[in-house]
């Protein structure tokens, strides 16, 4: 069984599009991302006016409007690192598989993270959020390998449609293991309840500092592997004829993908449909061509995962949404959307 897409796929060849264009919407994208960042700053449980927003980025504190936005700055900087990292590794991971339903929760790596990070606390004490960090890498390079290899049985390989049910049925799996470990521990139940679910709002300076050196390096290696993804979506042999040593290319790229997944895991949670949702989006905006693609994914992730969180904030206040469930309301349809729009087809 294989799987089309009917809009440019990420297995097409690269379309030209005019440098202009693209420029212009890179310009568009910045804007919206620095207007989610403020939105984030001025609204919540306390709203604050904008002459305080720009007070309190200048390091003032004396009112509680000024006290409230000092606060917001950390979630508001994880959201954007997070929220880029995940929108990176989706587009990422749908050119090494060139499959266009990846994505890091549909293919379960998230929880297979989330299960090493419980598991790891549950059972060895792990405390602290670099620890975290290389637990959540390792969980999430395994579970990526396991499902690659479970999708790949049967008659044509790794198929999108294939890949794409391996991780729903892996991740499912996986989640029921992280239930059975958590719900005995009653000291650790509550916390890793409301983690499960994804967000960023106990976000502080110290996490950023022990997330963002993964996060770094994990965007360095993605960026560095776009004109060989370019070259990987015009399939293996051609790949190999232009002089790219694909496997090793196939697991560079996994492994940047697998960095970010695991490291905004480990401070946010498994949240979901980012990697799918952006760039797809991106992808007709700018064209397949990974060089432009990456990038504008990155911003385009930051964008979603910032402006969910201020929309979890505004409609539940005083209380608030988590930023995953959000993402997950914004993300299913347009995963079956997706689905829908593919043709199915048996030889």
């Amino acid at each position: 069984m294989t799987l089309t897409e009917t809009p440019p796929a990420p297995d097409a060849a690269p379309v030209r599009r005019p440098a202009r264009t693209r420029v212009t919407w890179l310009l568009v994208v910045v804007a919206v991302l620095a207007a989610a960042m403020t939105a984030s700053l001025a609204l919540g449980s306390r709203d604050v006016a904008w002459a305080d927003v720009w007070s309190a980025l200048s390091g003032a504190e004396q009112t509680l409007e000024e006290a409230a936005v000092a606060k917001r700055v950390p979630r508001t900087l994880m959201a954007v690192a997070v929220g880029a990292a995940l929108g990176l590794s989706g587009a990422v991971m749908q050119g090494v598989t060139r499959n266009p339903l990846a994505d890091p929760g549909i293919l379960g790596v998230n929880m297979g993270a989330s299960l090493a990070v419980v598991t790891a606390i549950a059972y060895f004490g792990l405390a602290s959020v670099s620890g975290y960090i290389w637990v959540a890498m390792t969980g999430a390079a395994l579970t990526a390998g396991f499902v690659y290899a479970v999708g790949s049985l049967g008659r044509g390989g790794a198929t999108p449609l294939k890949l794409a049910l391996a991780g729903a049925a892996i991740s499912a799996a996986l989640a029921s293991l992280v239930s059975a470990v958590v719900l005995p521990r009653n000291d650790i139940s509550d916390t890793f309840r409301l983690w499960q679910i994804g967000g960023v709002g106990g976000a502080s300076y110290a996490q950023l500092g022990s997330v963002v050196p993964f996060l770094a390096a994990g965007f360095v290696i993605c960026l560095a592997s776009a004109r060989a993804l370019n070259s990987l979506a015009l399939g293996d042999d051609l790949a190999a004829g232009l002089g790219e040593r694909v496997a090793l290319v196939r697991a560079g790229a996994a492994l940047g993908a697998v960095v970010l997944c695991g490291a905004s895991t480990a401070v946010a949670g498994p949240i979901v449909f980012v990697g799918l949702v952006v760039p797809h989006t991106f992808r007709l905006l700018v064209g397949v061509d990974h060089r432009w693609l990456l990038p504008f994914s990155a911003l385009g992730g930051a964008i979603l995962l910032t402006a969910a969180d201020v929309v979890g904030r505004v409609v539940a206040r005083p209380a608030e949404i988590d930023v995953g469930i959000v993402t997950a309301i914004v993300g299913a349809p347009f995963f079956i959307h997706l689905v829908r729009r593919q043709k199915v087809r048996s030889p």
